[in-house]
């Protein structure tokens, strides 16, 4: 697990900090209770690889211009056996450094030591980590919000596994409450109109229209005639409600698994209600005195939680005070428990039972106001959801072709779901194009998303990895085979566009990093398209077939070394990386 950048960083921190106490054992510099030396990479790398902004921080207490501290470390830096080749200043007083190409093979070597490990690392180590997403109502077809939740949750869990935690992929079955009461007068309505006609039974007001409760419906009558017509309507909507879910989470699965989701849990909320542990929490939050009844229910005091935790955040009272901050109901007057009382049940569940350290749950934006309270009744239950519970809202998806808006679906005439969407499109284009950044409201163009060329991006990437793999064969038919990096001369890659590519190949596992911690793993996205465009610039500028036999070494493991982190890359957002196109 080598991060090269974060080790050139750290030799640079550390070789500013030697010379720092070096030119204050000469009497040059005053001795101070200085902080480490921070190290960044410049926005303009003609200015150097890294830079230090230590002289610029350090200024003050050292009572001179930073110039001055900064000519004052020059004087006393030792490169010697270091990643950097030379140092300068530059502006006000910035320490630049510039790499040594022992940095630029140790990358390489990196790539080809690690292979599929390579931009994996341990900074999350010792992390138990939950991540919920998409969690549909099981009571229709996924749509647009569950196909970019289902990639960006998968995605994000991906890369936080690649920085070590012990990662679990959950799916929340909202198979109780009102929506599947919703649900079972729906396909009841409709079970008995085919019976008795469609004038004789009224419809729901509040029903579920689709087209797919009419078949479910019918799928009953087909198998069971009309034996549920005399019943008790309890048990009628009972026994429907069951045979709808029977029909539907399979398709769910089914259509999960073809969009290359695998859950490691399906968590129905039916047992928390049937376990009792929904009026437990209930009965917890009463005996912290965070509830009172009214009219009949069970009110908890949200409004007080979350004025409590605004002002422990240093929000003024006023300001709180002019928040429209209510209270939410825990248990109705006819003693049924609603979603909020099982939301927190559940998440409950999470710490307090499985024992996650840190929850993630993927969530629609229209949810934002759901966010705070649950956070707050977690506290108030002792278990930190302030810090543990994370909550990545994504925005809406906007459904393009030929620069019209789509709703409907070309084979079914119905509202596209995520099935549709994947009978159109390959499942990699799907994949690639819905983990885009969460917070931003994304526009997926159909057409682009089948386009074979240059800007269709998952094109573009992968024909980099098909073009390296079609170079590796062709050489290897001539006889040519990768060498070790240990037989590479690293002095013959010195060009430009050679080492910029080496540098972007570092950048990977920066790029992981910032993925986990942002929670947003279209970054992985982002790097792959800039990594290909480093390639197909290096390959038009640097001949590899009847280039010197040295030369052409050195460029063909470059170009090996590229292959290996293309699919790394592409792994990680669930994409396949083709050897031919």
């Amino acid at each position: 697990m080598i991060h090269m950048i974060q080790n050139a960083k750290d030799q640079a921190a550390r070789l500013t900090m030697d010379a720092y106490r070096a030119a204050v054992a000469r009497g040059k510099l005053p001795e101070a209770d200085v902080k480490g030396a921070p190290v960044e990479i410049p926005k303009d790398t003609k200015n150097g690889d890294f830079t230090t902004t230590f002289a610029l921080a350090a200024a003050k207490q050292l009572r001179m211009a930073p110039r001055n501290v900064a000519q004052q470390l020059l004087e006393h830096l030792n490169l010697e056996g270091s990643y950097f080749a030379s140092a300068e200043i530059a502006g006000p007083g910035f320490l630049n450094f510039r790499l040594d190409p022992v940095w630029l093979r140790d990358v390489m070597a990196a790539v080809e030591s690690e292979g599929e490990a390579y931009g994996t690392s341990d900074t999350l180590k010792g992390q138990k980590i939950m991540v919920e997403f998409v969690s549909a109502n099981p009571t229709g077809p996924m749509h647009m919000g569950n196909a970019r939740g289902g990639v960006l949750g998968d995605t994000l869990a991906a890369v936080l596994a690649a920085c070590g935690a012990d990662v679990s992929r959950e799916f929340y079955v909202n198979d109780a409450g009102h929506q599947i009461d919703k649900f079972a007068h729906s396909i009841e309505a409709r079970y008995l109109q085919i019976i008795l006609g469609e004038d004789a039974v009224a419809f729901p007001e509040d029903g579920y229209q689709g087209g797919d409760i009419r078949d479910l419906a019918r799928a009953y009558y087909d198998a069971h005639g009309d034996e549920l017509l005399n019943a008790d309507p309890a048990e009628r909507q009972e026994k429907l409600a069951q045979f709808g879910l029977s029909v539907n989470l399979p398709r769910m699965k089914t259509d999960l698994e073809r969009y290359k989701i695998h859950y490691d849990t399906w968590f129905y909320e039916s047992t928390l209600h049937e376990s009792g542990y929904v009026a437990e929490t209930v009965d917890l939050l009463t005996a912290k005195g965070w509830t009172y009844e009214k009219d009949g229910a069970l009110w908890l005091r949200t409004a007080d939680i979350m004025r409590q935790n605004l002002l422990k955040a240093g929000k003024k009272q006023a300001d709180v005070d002019k928040l429209d901050l209510k209270d939410d109901v825990l248990r109705r007057a006819n003693g049924f428990y609603t979603y909020f009382a099982a939301d927190i049940a559940y998440h409950r569940n999470k710490f307090a039972v499985r024992g996650f350290d840190r929850v993630i749950n993927v969530w629609g934006a229209d949810h934002h106001g759901h966010v705070a309270r649950l956070k707050g009744a977690l506290d108030a239950l002792d278990l930190n959801g302030t810090e543990k519970l994370d909550i990545v809202l994504m925005q809406l998806v906007k459904l393009l072709r030929d620069g019209e808006v789509v709703r409907m679906s070309k084979r079914t005439g119905k509202a596209i779901s995520l099935h549709d969407l994947l009978d159109e499109i390959p499942v990699d284009a799907a994949r690639w194009f819905f983990n885009a950044k969460p917070d931003t409201q994304m526009e997926f163009d159909l057409g682009l998303a089948v386009r074979e060329d240059s800007e269709n991006p998952i094109y573009y990437v992968e024909y980099a990895h098909a073009r390296i793999c079609s170079l590796l064969r062709t050489m290897e038919a001539e006889g040519i085979h990768v060498p070790a990096m240990a037989d590479v001369d690293i002095g013959l890659l010195s060009g430009e566009t050679e080492t910029a590519l080496i540098k972007q190949l570092s950048q990977f596992c920066e790029e992981i990093r910032l993925a986990a911690r942002d929670y947003d793993p279209s970054h992985i996205n982002r790097y792959l398209v800039e990594l290909a465009g480093c390639f197909h610039r290096f390959y038009t500028a640097c001949r590899i077939k009847g280039e010197d036999a040295r030369v052409a070494a050195a460029r063909l493991k470059l170009a090996d070394c590229t292959r290996v982190v293309l699919r790394n890359g592409l792994r990680l957002i669930g994409v396949e990386a083709p050897e031919k196109m």
